[in-house]
Protein backbone atom coordinates (compact mmCIF):
# COMPACT_ATOMS: atom_id res chain seq x y z
CA UNK A 1 0.00 0.00 0.00
CA UNK A 2 1.54 3.45 -0.88
CA UNK A 3 2.54 5.66 1.83
CA UNK A 4 0.95 8.81 2.81
CA UNK A 5 4.33 11.34 2.07
CA UNK A 6 4.85 14.66 4.34
CA UNK A 7 4.43 16.19 0.52
CA UNK A 8 1.02 14.17 -0.16
CA UNK A 9 -0.44 15.47 3.26
CA UNK A 10 0.32 19.08 2.37
CA UNK A 11 -0.64 19.28 -0.46
CA UNK A 12 -4.14 17.71 -0.09
CA UNK A 13 -4.50 19.57 3.25
CA UNK A 14 -4.11 22.65 1.27
CA UNK A 15 -6.35 22.11 -1.54
CA UNK A 16 -9.30 20.26 1.36
CA UNK A 17 -8.29 24.09 3.02
CA UNK A 18 -8.48 26.36 0.35
CA UNK A 19 -11.74 24.83 -1.33
CA UNK A 20 -13.48 25.04 2.29
CA UNK A 21 -12.19 28.84 2.47
CA UNK A 22 -13.24 29.39 -1.21
CA UNK A 23 -16.56 28.31 -0.08
CA UNK A 24 -16.67 30.19 3.05
CA UNK A 25 -15.56 33.75 0.77
CA UNK A 26 -19.23 33.49 -0.83
CA UNK A 27 -20.88 32.73 2.77
CA UNK A 28 -19.12 35.52 4.32
CA UNK A 29 -19.85 38.31 1.48
CA UNK A 30 -23.33 37.35 2.27
CA UNK A 31 -23.47 37.98 5.95
CA UNK A 32 -24.11 34.49 6.54
CA UNK A 33 -23.78 32.77 10.40
CA UNK A 34 -21.29 30.28 9.15
CA UNK A 35 -18.83 32.50 6.95
CA UNK A 36 -15.03 32.00 5.93
CA UNK A 37 -13.15 30.51 9.02
CA UNK A 38 -16.30 28.09 9.92
CA UNK A 39 -16.29 26.55 6.31
CA UNK A 40 -12.78 26.06 6.16
CA UNK A 41 -12.74 24.99 9.55
CA UNK A 42 -14.99 22.37 8.52
CA UNK A 43 -13.38 21.69 5.25
CA UNK A 44 -9.86 21.38 7.53
CA UNK A 45 -11.55 19.44 9.73
CA UNK A 46 -12.81 16.69 7.60
CA UNK A 47 -9.34 16.54 5.84
CA UNK A 48 -7.33 15.73 8.77
CA UNK A 49 -9.56 13.04 9.59
CA UNK A 50 -9.70 11.13 6.80
CA UNK A 51 -5.64 12.11 6.20
CA UNK A 52 -5.36 9.98 9.59
CA UNK A 53 -6.95 7.12 8.38
CA UNK A 54 -5.11 7.40 5.67
CA UNK A 55 -1.80 7.82 7.38
CA UNK A 56 -2.55 4.72 9.40
CA UNK A 57 -3.11 2.25 6.62
CA UNK A 58 -5.78 0.52 6.72
CA UNK A 59 -7.53 0.05 3.40
CA UNK A 60 -11.18 0.64 4.65
CA UNK A 61 -10.09 2.83 7.55
CA UNK A 62 -10.69 5.99 5.16
CA UNK A 63 -14.22 5.13 4.23
CA UNK A 64 -15.35 4.55 7.58
CA UNK A 65 -13.68 7.75 8.61
CA UNK A 66 -15.89 9.86 5.98
CA UNK A 67 -18.88 8.21 7.21
CA UNK A 68 -18.28 9.43 10.59
CA UNK A 69 -17.26 12.69 9.26
CA UNK A 70 -21.08 12.53 7.70
CA UNK A 71 -22.64 12.30 10.77
CA UNK A 72 -20.34 14.53 12.63
CA UNK A 73 -21.59 17.34 10.46
CA UNK A 74 -25.18 16.54 10.92
CA UNK A 75 -24.99 17.71 14.42
CA UNK A 76 -23.06 20.86 13.74
CA UNK A 77 -25.46 21.46 10.97
CA UNK A 78 -28.33 21.16 12.98
CA UNK A 79 -26.63 23.79 15.64
CA UNK A 80 -27.03 26.72 12.65
CA UNK A 81 -30.58 25.92 12.05
CA UNK A 82 -32.54 28.56 13.72
CA UNK A 83 -37.01 28.66 14.33
CA UNK A 84 -37.56 32.10 13.31
CA UNK A 85 -41.55 32.52 13.38
CA UNK A 86 -43.54 30.37 11.94
CA UNK A 87 -40.36 29.42 9.58
CA UNK A 88 -36.95 28.12 9.74
CA UNK A 89 -33.86 29.37 8.64
CA UNK A 90 -29.99 28.75 8.40
CA UNK A 91 -30.94 25.37 6.46
CA UNK A 92 -28.82 26.66 3.65
CA UNK A 93 -25.88 27.36 5.37
CA UNK A 94 -26.05 23.68 7.32
CA UNK A 95 -26.18 22.07 4.38
CA UNK A 96 -23.15 24.40 2.79
CA UNK A 97 -21.08 23.30 6.06
CA UNK A 98 -22.03 19.47 4.79
CA UNK A 99 -21.02 20.59 1.04
CA UNK A 100 -17.38 21.86 3.02
CA UNK A 101 -16.97 19.03 4.57
CA UNK A 102 -17.68 16.11 1.29
CA UNK A 103 -14.70 18.55 -0.38
CA UNK A 104 -12.29 18.35 2.38
CA UNK A 105 -13.04 14.38 2.40
CA UNK A 106 -12.18 14.34 -1.44
CA UNK A 107 -9.28 15.84 -1.18
CA UNK A 108 -8.03 14.14 1.53
CA UNK A 109 -8.67 10.98 -0.30
CA UNK A 110 -6.15 12.31 -2.99
CA UNK A 111 -8.96 13.45 -5.55
CA UNK A 112 -8.10 16.59 -5.78
CA UNK A 113 -9.51 17.78 -9.31
CA UNK A 114 -12.89 16.33 -7.95
CA UNK A 115 -12.66 18.42 -4.57
CA UNK A 116 -12.27 21.53 -6.78
CA UNK A 117 -14.75 20.58 -9.07
CA UNK A 118 -17.20 19.78 -5.74
CA UNK A 119 -16.35 22.93 -4.74
CA UNK A 120 -17.28 25.42 -8.25
CA UNK A 121 -20.67 23.51 -8.50
CA UNK A 122 -21.34 24.79 -4.36
CA UNK A 123 -20.50 27.79 -5.56
CA UNK A 124 -22.51 27.49 -9.05
CA UNK A 125 -25.57 26.71 -6.64
CA UNK A 126 -25.28 29.76 -4.27
CA UNK A 127 -24.38 32.07 -7.49
CA UNK A 128 -26.57 30.76 -9.82
CA UNK A 129 -29.45 28.98 -8.28
CA UNK A 130 -30.33 32.10 -5.56
CA UNK A 131 -31.61 34.34 -8.73
CA UNK A 132 -33.53 31.43 -9.82
CA UNK A 133 -34.95 30.39 -6.47
CA UNK A 134 -36.29 34.35 -6.05
CA UNK A 135 -37.71 34.66 -9.91
CA UNK A 136 -39.73 31.21 -9.05
CA UNK A 137 -40.89 32.88 -5.46
CA UNK A 138 -42.32 36.03 -6.65
CA UNK A 139 -43.64 34.09 -9.90
CA UNK A 140 -47.58 34.19 -9.66
CA UNK A 141 -50.05 30.93 -8.96
CA UNK A 142 -52.04 30.41 -12.03
CA UNK A 143 -54.82 32.41 -12.42
CA UNK A 144 -53.38 35.06 -10.58
CA UNK A 145 -52.93 38.25 -12.56
CA UNK A 146 -49.57 39.54 -11.17
CA UNK A 147 -50.41 43.17 -12.07
CA UNK A 148 -53.40 43.57 -9.87
CA UNK A 149 -52.90 45.34 -7.11
CA UNK A 150 -55.85 45.81 -3.98
CA UNK A 151 -55.86 47.33 -0.35
CA UNK A 152 -55.77 45.17 2.75
CA UNK A 153 -56.34 46.19 6.16
CA UNK A 154 -54.91 43.90 9.17
CA UNK A 155 -57.29 44.26 12.39
CA UNK A 156 -55.82 43.17 15.18
CA UNK A 157 -56.81 43.80 19.52
CA UNK A 158 -53.82 43.35 22.15
CA UNK A 159 -53.65 43.93 25.77
CA UNK A 160 -52.59 47.77 26.03
CA UNK A 161 -49.71 47.49 28.04
CA UNK A 162 -48.35 45.40 25.13
CA UNK A 163 -49.20 47.71 22.50
CA UNK A 164 -45.55 49.84 21.81
CA UNK A 165 -44.39 46.14 21.24
CA UNK A 166 -47.06 44.93 19.19
CA UNK A 167 -47.33 47.81 17.30
CA UNK A 168 -43.23 47.32 16.31
CA UNK A 169 -43.74 43.84 15.44
CA UNK A 170 -46.61 44.01 13.11
CA UNK A 171 -44.52 46.67 11.23
CA UNK A 172 -41.91 44.80 10.90
CA UNK A 173 -43.82 41.97 10.20
CA UNK A 174 -45.31 43.54 6.97
CA UNK A 175 -41.99 45.30 5.69
CA UNK A 176 -40.21 41.85 5.82
CA UNK A 177 -43.27 40.72 3.57
CA UNK A 178 -42.31 43.31 1.23
CA UNK A 179 -45.78 45.10 2.06
CA UNK A 180 -44.94 48.25 4.01
CA UNK A 181 -47.68 50.01 5.26
CA UNK A 182 -49.62 52.91 3.60
CA UNK A 183 -51.58 53.83 7.15
CA UNK A 184 -51.61 53.13 10.83
CA UNK A 185 -54.28 53.44 13.14
CA UNK A 186 -54.71 52.70 16.86
CA UNK A 187 -57.66 53.05 19.01
CA UNK A 188 -58.00 52.51 22.91
CA UNK A 189 -61.16 49.87 23.26
CA UNK A 190 -61.14 50.55 27.19
CA UNK A 191 -59.20 49.81 29.88
CA UNK A 192 -57.23 47.03 28.95
CA UNK A 193 -56.61 46.67 25.09
CA UNK A 194 -55.84 48.41 22.46
CA UNK A 195 -56.88 48.38 18.15
CA UNK A 196 -54.83 48.89 15.63
CA UNK A 197 -55.18 48.75 12.10
CA UNK A 198 -52.69 48.85 9.45
CA UNK A 199 -53.71 49.51 5.54
CA UNK A 200 -51.12 47.78 2.88
CA UNK A 201 -51.60 47.74 -0.72
CA UNK A 202 -50.65 44.24 -2.64
CA UNK A 203 -49.75 43.25 -5.86
CA UNK A 204 -51.36 40.01 -6.99
CA UNK A 205 -52.43 36.98 -4.37
CA UNK A 206 -53.45 38.77 -1.48
CA UNK A 207 -53.72 35.83 0.78
CA UNK A 208 -50.12 34.45 0.25
CA UNK A 209 -48.16 37.82 0.78
CA UNK A 210 -50.08 38.28 4.35
CA UNK A 211 -49.72 34.44 4.99
CA UNK A 212 -46.69 35.15 6.81
CA UNK A 213 -47.25 38.34 8.52
CA UNK A 214 -50.95 36.52 10.00
CA UNK A 215 -48.36 33.05 11.07
CA UNK A 216 -46.14 35.42 12.91
CA UNK A 217 -48.46 37.96 14.89
CA UNK A 218 -51.04 35.21 15.43
CA UNK A 219 -47.80 33.18 18.10
CA UNK A 220 -47.96 36.57 20.61
CA UNK A 221 -50.22 35.57 23.77
CA UNK A 222 -50.82 39.68 23.99
CA UNK A 223 -53.47 39.47 20.77
CA UNK A 224 -56.43 38.70 21.39
CA UNK A 225 -58.10 39.10 18.07
CA UNK A 226 -56.35 38.97 14.42
CA UNK A 227 -57.74 39.05 11.06
CA UNK A 228 -57.49 41.16 7.88
CA UNK A 229 -59.93 41.95 4.88
CA UNK A 230 -59.34 43.44 1.27
CA UNK A 231 -61.02 46.97 0.60
CA UNK A 232 -63.33 46.57 -2.40
CA UNK A 233 -63.45 49.27 -4.57
CA UNK A 234 -66.64 48.87 -5.63
CA UNK A 235 -68.56 48.02 -2.39
CA UNK A 236 -68.70 50.23 0.35
CA UNK A 237 -68.22 47.05 2.80
CA UNK A 238 -65.54 44.95 2.47
CA UNK A 239 -65.79 41.23 3.11
CA UNK A 240 -63.53 39.58 5.86
CA UNK A 241 -61.19 36.75 4.28
CA UNK A 242 -59.32 35.43 7.30
CA UNK A 243 -59.48 35.29 10.73
CA UNK A 244 -57.53 33.99 13.30
CA UNK A 245 -58.30 34.30 17.36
Amino acid sequence: MHSLTTLDFLTRLAVGTGCGALIGVERQWRARMAGLRTNALVAVGATLFVLYSEAVGDAGSPTRVASYVVSGIGFLGGGVILRDGAGVRGLNTAATLWCSAAVGVLAASGNLSFSIAGTLTVLAVHLVLRPAGRFLDRAPAAGTDPDTTARATVHLHCERRAEPRIRALLLQALNASGLPPTGLRAHRDGQDTTSLRATVTVTGDAASALEQVIARLSLEPDIRDLHWHLEDDEQSDPTDRQALA
